[in-house]
């Protein structure tokens, strides 16, 4: 993976910073995943993202037995006095919604939902793991803190679930805190921008496929020489 320098303070206390892959021409990419500054991405309107994901499909219905997974992690986390944002409820209760991201990724991430895993950063909160990489290259996040709203952080690192969590020393909570970045102030956010993004990306191999290479014969493909 690829990483350049230019990161900005996020509300949560990481730094920003988007994850993401080869889009042709419109961003390079130098491995499968390069981080971006966030900022150097569009610009996506707060107001848009209102839980109903009608930019995705319809909703479809509600799956049992997601819907009591769900409650079962809601009430573990309302232990800690924290709460699943809603969009993430209807997201992955929802038939027609909770496979879209493993559909359409292009680097085979597949959900997997974790239990409440405890922050070495902050020791009210919480981190769900909810996408990972096939070869867990990455892992995201709902970052979740009493009286916070819910944001979406991406780390190469594979947090444990242990219920005692090492000790760190300031100096290795520091290092430690470089490997997470806040990549969506929701979880409708970043699941827009996950999807459009891989959807992108088959529409730039498509276009690459299509277009003959310069100096070459556009119904044969061979080279031209003068």
């Amino acid at each position: 993976m690829s990483e350049p320098t230019t990161t900005t303070l996020h509300h949560t206390g990481f730094d920003t910073a988007w994850w993401g892959s080869d889009l042709g021409s419109y961003r390079p990419c130098d491995a499968t995943y390069q981080r971006y500054p966030l900022e150097s991405l569009p610009p996506l309107d707060p107001a848009r993202f209102v839980g109903t994901f009608d930019w995705l499909a319809a909703k479809g219905q509600p799956v049992p037995g997601e819907v009591a997974a769900l409650e079962f992690l809601a009430h573990r986390l309302s232990e800690a006095g924290l709460s699943l944002p809603a969009d993430f409820t209807t997201f992955y209760t929802h038939s027609g919604l909770l496979a879209a991201l493993d559909e359409v990724s292009v680097t085979a991430c597949w959900t997997d939902i974790s239990d409440p895993l405890p922050c070495p950063f902050d020791p009210g909160a919480r981190f769900v793991q909810f996408l990972r990489d096939q070869q867990d290259c990455l892992i995201w996040y709902l970052y979740l803190r009493p009286g916070k709203p819910a944001a979406v952080v991406v780390s190469p690192l594979m947090h444990n679930d242990e219920e005692e969590e090492p000790e760190f020393t300031p100096a290795e909570l520091d290092t430690l805190r470089t490997h997470f970045h806040a990549c969506a102030d929701s979880f409708e956010e970043f699941a827009y921008r996950f999807w459009t993004e891989n959807n992108l990306w088959g529409h730039a191999r498509d276009r690459a496929r299509s277009t003959p290479a310069r100096g070459s014969c556009s119904s044969c493909g061979t080279s031209r020489t003068a």
